[in-house]
């Protein structure tokens, strides 16, 4: 079987003997037809990523065609178009069984901590799999990262009519404001590119944007003076991080979506005399990719634009 192995930092091979897969019980084998590139797998070839051990095959991103599939209780079949939910959890922890399965304690995730789809053929749980009938391919590989910023939506607590600050107009970043415009919030977006501020406008909806410097003044002339109930920082910079705690209003939540390798450091008074609510939103669910799939078969979410 042929695929690309991350050998080593900064050095990928193309390999053509490689394991097929084994059809194993409540397994499936899916043949890749599509395959995102992420921050994530690039952070692994620059040996930035945390997690991660090499030699590995990078890809968590994925589109395919079940090929081989036993009885199960999806009722998935050969021949069905499916997305790949890339995060294989026990199912018996205590995160597990509360329902966080995106925050296993044994958590191993396609393409970072075991071997992902950057090859011909998977074997994965039918668990894992969703079917992605009436969207395209190109859509079904991207239910996954546009799943992160539904979590992270999610995990403020997003709700019609409310306020939100997106700091990060990179393709996560882009998916929070959209998929928090898909759940009625107001949002205003943030980034150090003029250019990418103009594609929030054009493409997320966002009615106002902010530039990084002054950000502070011109968000309290936004919200009258109140700055934002909800802050969604999605740089993974760690100076962004800490800077959002200047721009979360009294008794209001920031939410890490973005991961640094690092420390991140606070004022303790200036948090405490806020009540602030501080949170980080991992992976997604099942059904953060069902709320991304209803939102992309409704005509929600321009793929087309967004994959560009």
């Amino acid at each position: 079987m042929r695929g690309i192995v991350c050998e080593e930092i900064g050095r990928l091979a193309w390999r053509e003997d490689l394991p097929e897969p084994m059809l194993a019980s409540g397994h499936a084998i899916v043949r890749i037809r599509r395959i995102g590139i992420c921050g994530t797998d690039l952070h692994a070839y620059r040996g930035r990523q945390p997690f991660f051990d090499y030699p590995r095959i990078l890809g968590h991103e994925l589109a395919g065609i079940v090929e081989e599939i036993g009885e199960n209780e999806s009722v998935l079949r050969t021949g069905d178009q499916v997305s790949l939910i890339p995060y294989l959890h026990c199912g018996q922890c205590g995160a597990c069984r509360n329902g966080k399965t995106n925050c296993c304690r044994q958590m191993r995730m396609f393409g970072v901590h075991v071997d992902g789809g950057m090859r011909e053929r998977v074997s994965i749980p039918v668990s894992r799999l969703i079917r992605t009938e009436g969207l395209t391919l190109d859509q079904s590989a991207m239910l996954e990262p546009l799943a992160i910023g539904a979590h992270g939506i999610r995990r403020a607590g997003v709700q019609s009519g409310g306020t939100v600050l997106v700091i990060g107009a990179g393709p996560i970043g882009l998916g929070v404001m959209i998929l928090a415009r898909h759940a009625g919030a107001n949002v205003i977006a943030m980034d150090i590119n003029e250019e990418r501020l103009a594609f929030c406008r054009s493409w997320a909806g966002v009615e106002h944007t902010l530039a990084a410097d002054g950000a502070p003044r011109r968000l309290e002339e936004l919200t009258g003076g109140e700055l934002a109930p909800v802050v969604i920082d999605a740089t993974g910079n760690a100076a962004s991080m800490m800077d959002a705690f200047r721009l979360v209003s009294h008794g209001g939540s920031l939410v890490y979506v973005g991961l640094v390798k690092g420390e991140i450091a606070f004022d303790d008074p200036h948090f405490h005399s806020r009540e602030l609510t501080l949170s980080a939103s991992r992976n997604a669910t099942r059904e953060d990719f069902d709320f991304v799939l209803d939102a992309m078969a409704s005509g929600a979410i321009d793929t087309d634009r967004y994959r560009r």
